[in-house]
């Protein structure tokens, strides 16, 4: 099997290509420009960034023959979208916005090998049932949603405020692994092949 490189530093991600069988992976946190055109869709976005990390990760890998993974993990209500939290005050803002509405979670993977590059994008819808100031406080205060795009991660406490999810959860963590699972395929990797994952 090629080197495979998973290019994120989530642990998040990391547990998840762990969970489909793939154990030996390398980490490389490429530095990527995450500006992007305003006027672009959100799958454009999230499609765009990936790739501009995949690109970089490429380039700092230096193995032609590696393949590399990269994705990129936004929520958008609506139109507006939702990064991870500057502070305390801006986390309380986001979760408020979503509380009893139904937003997106939408995230690009790119799988590269050489000079072949696909992208693929997956889009999840989460609702949440109305929070009170208090449950919102007391969730910013665990610490758990400073590092998260909409400030919450649903395989955290903020289960207890996801009142109905469509789509791949999975997605929600920031890795599609349905949507991956199938890229990998198309790439040669063969999940549930003993000789393949060890």
């Amino acid at each position: 099997m090629p080197r495979m490189i998973l290019a994120s530093q989530s642990p998040r991600r990391r547990q998840l290509l762990e969970q489909i069988g793939v154990k030996n992976f390398d980490i490389l946190v490429p530095q990527a420009d995450e500006t992007y055109d305003p006027a672009l869709s959100p799958e454009e976005i999230v499609s765009s960034i990936c790739r501009k990390k995949a690109e970089a990760a490429r380039a700092l890998a230096e193995d032609p023959d590696a393949i590399i993974i990269t994705a990129d993990t936004m929520v958008f209500l609506g139109d507006l979208r939702l990064g991870k939290p500057r502070d305390q005050v801006d986390a309380y803002t986001m979760l408020s916005a979503l509380s009893g509405h139904t937003h997106q979670v939408r995230t690009g993977v790119t799988v590269s090998r050489g000079e072949r590059m696909e992208t693929r994008t997956e889009t999840t819808a989460v609702t949440f049932r109305p929070l009170t100031q208090d449950e919102i406080w007391g969730y910013i205060r665990s610490g758990e949603p400073m590092d998260k795009a909409g400030a919450y991660g649903a395989q955290g406490k903020a289960a207890l405020f996801v009142s109905r999810i469509e789509g791949d959860y999975f997605n929600v963590m920031g890795l599609p692994l349905f949507l991956l699972g199938g890229m990998l395929s198309d790439f040669g990797v063969k999940l549930f092949s003993e000789e393949e994952l060890h």
